[in-house]
């Protein structure tokens, strides 16, 4: 199911990204950021060739709010996706990974659900993933 995306104002995005800075800076944790908003930090670049954005991955996440409150797991069984079908943020950090590359994350709204309201994710909400590919065809 595809949907447009949120339009957000730069007020929006600025007031996103300074709560995510405050998050970081309170975690101790250096990200790198993208020029569409993403925090990452790769923890392990994995091996053998970039992902693409036409492969199939297979890959381990944990996915929860600044205040700690997971929302989704899958840790113990991996979830299998083609790259271009994930949201924003996840297909931005899937093309710096390699297969048994390790990411943290951190997504403004406008790279995870945006403004729709998900059973267990509230509108605007700012995401914090913590990823592992498992492999990759």
């Amino acid at each position: 199911q595809t949907c447009a995306l949120p339009i957000f104002s730069e007020e929006d995005k600025k007031g996103f990204d300074e709560q995510i800075k405050s998050y970081l800076a309170k975690k101790n944790v250096k990200c790198q950021r993208t020029s569409s908003g993403l925090y990452y930090k790769i923890l392990e670049s994995g091996s053998g060739d970039f992902i693409k954005f036409t492969d199939v991955v297979s890959f381990k996440y944990k996915g929860y709010f600044m205040n700690g409150t997971v929302f989704d797991e899958q840790m113990q069984k991996p979830v299998e996706y083609e790259v271009g079908q994930l949201i924003g943020a996840w297909k931005e950090i899937m093309l710096l990974l390699k297969p048994g590359g390790k990411a943290f994350l951190v997504a403004p709204p406008s790279l995870g659900y945006g403004d729709r309201d998900l059973e267990d994710i509230p509108p605007h909400s700012i995401l914090v993933f913590e990823m592992e590919v498992v492999s990759v065809k």
